[in-house]
C-alpha cells in the first residue's frame, strides 16, 4: 500500500472519529457509491482487460487500486465517501408527481416515528415541516416547542410570528419557503409542566436523516439555520453562534448561513441585534439574486 494510499486512508478515518465524537451516528452515502458497491467485483483478469478510463472511481475500486485514489482530483475523492453535511444533492431534474409522492411517503414515515420512545411517548404531534416543496430558501430550527408540538406546525408560537415578518421583510410569504427542524418531535421535560429543553445530540443524530431527505427532495438554494442548536446540530460546531452567524457554510452541497434563532431576538429587542440578523437575510437575499430596495437595505439602522 502506497504512502499516498495510506495518508488518505488516514485522514478518512480521523475525520470519521472526529464526527462521531460529535455525536455525529450516520453516514450518509452518495446513491451512486451505493450502486457501484452493490455491484459484483470483477476478476483481475477482467478489470485489467476491459479498463474504462472514463469512469468515476468508487470506494471499492479505491481499495482494490489505490493508485486510482490518488490519481483522482480531491473533489471527486470527497464525493465517494459522503459525509453528513458535505453530500452534494443530485443534478438530474425531479418529476414534479414523483417529488410529490416521495415527500408525501416521507411524511408519512416521520408521522409514524417512534425511533425515540421517550419523545413518541410524551409528543402531541409530529412536527414534520411546513411549506413549498419547490422553495428555494428553507429555514431549520432545532426542536418544536408547546405550541408546535400542539398544533404539529414548526414555528407558530412568538418566535414563529417573528420569524414569519422577517420572511416577509423579504417580500416573500411564508408558504414560499420551507420551514422545518432538525427534531421533529418536542424534547420531553419530564416533571414539568412548561418550558423546553434542548436535544441531545443523540437525539439529533437519530431524527436528521429526515431532514436529509426533505432538503434533498426540495433541493433549496440557500438554507438558514436559526440559532446555535441548530448550528451544531448541522454542522457540529459548538464556538458559538455569536462566531459563526454571518459567515457562509455550506451544507449537502447547499450554501447554508448561520443566524440568531427569533426568539433570541425576542430576549434582546437591540436595534444592533436586529440589524445582525438582517444583515445576513440581506445576504440571504444577494445569494439568491432577489432584488433588494434601498428601503430593506436601511432596516434597522439607526436614524
Amino acid at each position: 500500500m502506497s504512502d499516498d494510499y495510506s495518508q488518505l486512508l488516514d485522514a478518512t478515518i480521523q475525520h470519521l472519529e472526529g464526527l462521531k465524537s460529535r455525536g455525529v451516528r450516520h453516514v450518509a452515502v452518495a446513491p451512486e457509491t451505493l450502486r457501484s458497491l452493490a455491484q459484483p467485483a470483477k476478476s483481475e483478469i477482467a478489470r485489467t482487460a476491459a479498463p474504462v478510463p472514463t469512469a468515476k472511481p468508487t470506494i471499492q475500486s479505491a481499495i482494490r487500486n489505490p493508485q486510482s485514489a490518488i490519481s483522482t482530483p480531491v473533489a471527486e475523492q470527497e464525493s465517494l465517501l459522503a459525509l453528513p453535511g458535505e453530500a452534494a444533492p443530485a443534478t438530474a431534474p425531479l418529476d414534479p408527481k414523483e417529488k410529490a409522492a416521495a415527500f408525501a411517503a416521507l411524511r408519512e414515515r416521520a408521522l409514524a416515528c417512534v425511533k425515540c420512545p421517550h419523545l413518541a411517548s410524551s409528543r402531541e404531534n409530529v412536527v414534520f415541516g411546513v411549506g413549498s416543496i419547490d422553495a428555494q430558501l428553507m429555514f431549520v430550527g432545532e426542536a418544536p416547542g408547546a405550541d408546535e408540538d400542539e398544533q404539529g406546525e414548526p414555528f407558530v408560537g412568538k418566535a414563529g410570528q417573528l420569524l414569519t415578518k422577517i420572511i416577509q421583510a423579504t417580500s416573500l410569504q411564508r408558504a414560499d419557503v420551507y420551514i422545518a427542524n432538525i427534531l421533529k418531535c418536542r424534547p420531553d421535560t419530564p416533571g414539568q409542566s412548561a418550558g423546553n429543553r434542548k436535544p441531545t445530540s443523540d437525539e439529533m443524530a437519530t431524527c436528521i436523516p429526515y431532514l436529509h431527505e426533505q432538503i434533498d427532495l426540495i433541493r433549496p438554494k440557500v438554507i438558514v439555520a436559526l440559532g446555535a442548536t441548530a448550528v451544531e446540530g448541522l454542522l457540529g460546531k459548538t464556538i458559538g453562534i455569536t462566531k459563526l452567524r454571518g459567515a457562509w457554510k455550506t451544507y449537502r452541497g447547499t450554501p447554508l448561513m448561520p443566524t440568531y434563532h427569533p426568539a433570541y431576538l425576542l430576549r434582546n429587542q437591540a436595534m444592533s441585534e436586529k440589524r445582525k440578523v438582517w444583515e445576513d437575510m440581506l445576504a440571504v437575499m444577494e445569494k439568491l439574486g432577489m432584488p433588494i430596495s434601498q428601503k430593506q437595505r436601511n432596516y434597522f439602522l439607526k436614524a
